[in-house]
């Protein structure tokens, strides 16, 4: 764990190396740790994770709650798309939200930190998590990694998941820590402003000082 911070609420058990990658809308957090997987590592994906929890009964009921009816699609289901508008929109009601989601979401990966930690053929345990400096979890990390991209590069990839506009991925980037200060945290940054067989070396070169412990 990282020295000086504040004491874990959860150990890390079986001492795998724990990777937090961190990066603006669209940088290519998820790329990275996608390279991170093929060497060896488990991936725990904050958001992937928080999608399977609107489909949950009870968080479902809860969010229609808040928000109304207006946020389901055609089929019953909660429309990612139309809450994140709504979220995104207003401060009062991302708060609202991330105190329904982010506890479901942490405990969910206190539970898979505990399994990884204990499976002997994992090397290492990487969250991909939007809002890891936000929540407290940077202080979980053994490693901080950044992923460095410019604005229009983020932008024009953060279209491919859903932002439309600049406006849209701004406001998404306005609700978190900003970038010059989680480069600052960081113990590594990797460039993803060109090809991605660079990134991929990156890695790979970052990985094998970790599992060296260097």
């Amino acid at each position: 764990m990282r020295e000086g911070l504040n004491c874990l609420t959860v150990e890390n058990p079986g001492e795998k190396p724990i990777i937090g990658i961190l990066g603006g809308v669209g940088s290519g957090k998820s790329t990275v740790a996608a390279e991170f997987a093929k060497l060896g590592c488990r991936i725990i994906d904050a958001d992937r994770i928080a999608h399977e929890l609107l489909e949950r009964k009870d968080v479902k009921e809860k969010v229609v709650s808040v928000f109304g009816e207006g946020i389901l699609d055609s089929a019953g289901k909660i429309d990612h798309k139309k809450l994140g508008d709504m979220v995104f929109a207003d401060g009062d009601r991302l708060s609202a939200l991330n105190k329904i989601i982010h506890p479901l979401v942490l405990g969910r990966a206190e539970q898979l930190i505990e399994r990884y930690s204990r499976e002997n053929q994992v090397k290492a345990i990487v969250l991909d998590m939007p809002l890891l400096v936000e929540v407290g979890w940077a202080e979980r990390c053994d490693k901080l990694i950044f992923v460095d991209c410019k604005r229009q590069l983020r932008v024009d990839r953060a279209k491919k998941i859903g932002i439309i506009n600049k406006n849209q991925h701004k406001i998404r980037e306005n609700f978190q820590i900003s970038l010059d200060k989680k480069v600052v945290i960081a113990d590594n940054t990797i460039d993803n402003n060109s090809d991605f067989s660079g990134l991929a070396k990156q890695v790979a070169d970052i990985f094998s000082h970790i599992e060296n412990n260097e």
